[in-house]
C-alpha cells in the first residue's frame, strides 16, 4: 500500500529579520538562495531539521512538540505553502486542510461563498458542493451568518467554518493544525469524532495539536518534533516520552530549599515507570530535598496529573499537624514518601512535587514532572477514575395492562 503522505528528510531554513520589502532586501536574496542549500549562513536557522515520516490510508499521524518547534512549518510544506529547503514531500489524493484560522478565506466574501470558493479550489463541482452546503453549516454552527463577510466572523467562526469545509468534500488526505484550540469543548469534541470517523473510512490525517488527549483518542502513530525528530512511534509511546522529557526543576543552589531527586517505585521497592502499570496499583513516589539554610513551616506539596491534557487528579501534602508546616534543618537531606493507589483508567500520567513556604505564600521550588508511568487496561472507554464498576442485569416481567405500560400502578 502507497503512503497518502510523504515526507522524504526535509529541512527547511529562515533568515533571522529577512524581509523582501525591496529591490535591495530581494537582490542578496536570490544570491544566497544559490549557494549550498544544506549549509547555514550568518543568522539562519533550521526551522525543521532532516525530519522524515509516512502516512498510509486510514492512518491517523499526530505531531506534537512544544511551541516554535516546527509543527505549523511541517503542514505547510505538506500543503505546498512552504518550499523545503532540501528534501522531499508529497500528498496523494484530494487534501482538506486548515492549518491557519481563516487560511484560503477571501475576507469580503460571505461564508457561503467562501464554501464555493473552497470547494472550486479542491476540484469540486459547483453541484457536489450545493448537496453538502447545509451540512457544512450546520456542523459549523455559522447559520445565522453564513451571508455575512468572513472578516465580520471571530476566529472561532472562521476556525469551524473552515473545519466544516475541509470535513464536508470529501477529502482523502486530512490535514489539520492547532487551530481548533479556538472553538469551544463541544465543538472540539465534535471535531475529534469527525476525524476518528474519516479515519475509519480510509482517510489519511496528520493532526498537529497541544491537547494530548485528542491526539490519544485520534492518532494511533505519533511524532514528537523539536526541529528534528525526537521520537516516532506508537501515540501513547511517544506522548509518555515528551512528558518525561519536559522535567523543569526549579530550583538553583541560591536557594533555600533544593529538590535534589525523585523517583517512583512499587511496594517492592522496584522502578514503577518504566513498565505499564494496572489500575488500583501501590506505588510511592519518593522525593529527596536538600535546605542550604534552616527552613520552617513548609510543606511538602504533591500533585497527580494526567499527562494528554494537564487535568490535575490529585493535590496533596505532607505536614507534621495539620496545617503546620515542617522544618528543614540547613545542611540536611530530607527524604518523604508519598504512597498512593492509582485509581485510575487507561492513559498517560506524571507527578509533581513542590515546597511551599508558608509564611509567604510562595512557592520555593517544583518539579513537573517528578515521575511519569502509563496505566494500560481494556474495560473502559473514556474517563479517569476507575471505579470498578460491575453490571448485572436484572430481569423485568413486561407490564401486561394500559395503565402499567404509562406507568400507573394499582
Amino acid at each position: 500500500m502507497l503512503p497518502a503522505v510523504v515526507f522524504d528528510h526535509v529541512s527547511k531554513k529562515y533568515r533571522r529579520g529577512e524581509r523582501h520589502d525591496s529591490l535591495r532586501d530581494a537582490i542578496p536574496s536570490f544570491f544566497r538562495k544559490k549557494a549550498d542549500p544544506s549549509r547555514l549562513s550568518t543568522q539562519e536557522f533550521w526551522a525543521v531539521d532532516d525530519v522524515s515520516f509516512e502516512v498510509l490510508p486510514g492512518e491517523a499521524l499526530g505531531i506534537i512538540g512544544p511551541n516554535g518547534a516546527g509543527k505549523s512549518t511541517t503542514l505547510k510544506l505538506l500543503t505546498r505553502i512552504l518550499r523545503p529547503t532540501t528534501g522531499h514531500c508529497a500528498v496523494r489524493g484530494r487534501t482538506g486542510a486548515l492549518i491557519e484560522v481563516a487560511a484560503g478565506f477571501h475576507p469580503d466574501l460571505t461564508g457561503r461563498e467562501n464554501i464555493y470558493l473552497q470547494g472550486a479550489i479542491m476540484g469540486m463541482k459547483r453541484q457536489d458542493i450545493a448537496t453538502r452546503l447545509d451540512s457544512i453549516i450546520d456542523f459549523a454552527g455559522v447559520s445565522a451568518f453564513i451571508d455575512t463577510q468572513v472578516k465580520r466572523y471571530s476566529s472561532g467562526m472562521n476556525a469551524r467554518l473552515g473545519f466544516s469545509i475541509a470535513a464536508h468534500l470529501d477529502p482523502e488526505v486530512l490535514i489539520i493544525d492547532e487551530v481548533l484550540s479556538v472553538g469551544d469543548a463541544a465543538f472540539q469534541q465534535r471535531c475529534v469524532q469527525r476525524m476518528r470517523e474519516f479515519r475509519d473510512r480510509g482517510v489519511s490525517i496528520v493532526f498537529v495539536s497541544h491537547n494530548l488527549q485528542a491526539v490519544s483518542e485520534l492518532c494511533s502513530q505519533a511524532l514528537y518534533l523539536h526541529r528534528s525528530v525526537q521520537k516516532i512511534g506508537t501515540a501513547n509511546d511517544v506522548i509518555s516520552y515528551y512528558t518525561r522529557s519536559s522535567i523543569s526543576d526549579s530550583g538553583h543552589e541560591g536557594e533555600a530549599v533544593r529538590i535534589l531527586g525523585s523517583q517512583l517505585l512499587t511496594p517492592s521497592g522496584e522502578p514503577a515507570d518504566d513498565t505499564p502499570l494496572a489500575p488500583h496499583t501501590r506505588m510511592t513516589l519518593q522525593v529527596t530535598y536538600l535546605a542550604h539554610a534552616t527552613t520552617s513551616d513548609v510543606v511538602l506539596g504533591f500533585l497527580l496529573y494526567r499527562s494528554t491534557d494537564n487535568t490535575v487528579v490529585y493535590h496533596g501534602n505532607h505536614s507534621t499537624n495539620g496545617a503546620q508546616g515542617v522544618t528543614l534543618p540547613a545542611g540536611e537531606t530530607v527524604t518523604v514518601n508519598f504512597d498512593f493507589r492509582a485509581h485510575l483508567t487507561r492513559g498517560q500520567y506524571h507527578l509533581g512535587c513542590h515546597v511551599w513556604h508558608t509564611p509567604t505564600q510562595q512557592v520555593i521550588t517544583r518539579r513537573v514532572p517528578a515521575a511519569a508511568f502509563t496505566i494500560t487496561e481494556h474495560h473502559t472507554y473514556s474517563g479517569l477514575a476507575d471505579l470498578e464498576v460491575r453490571t448485572s442485569l436484572v430481569e423485568s416481567t413486561a407490564p401486561t395492562t394500559r395503565a402499567e405500560r404509562h406507568g400507573v400502578l394499582r
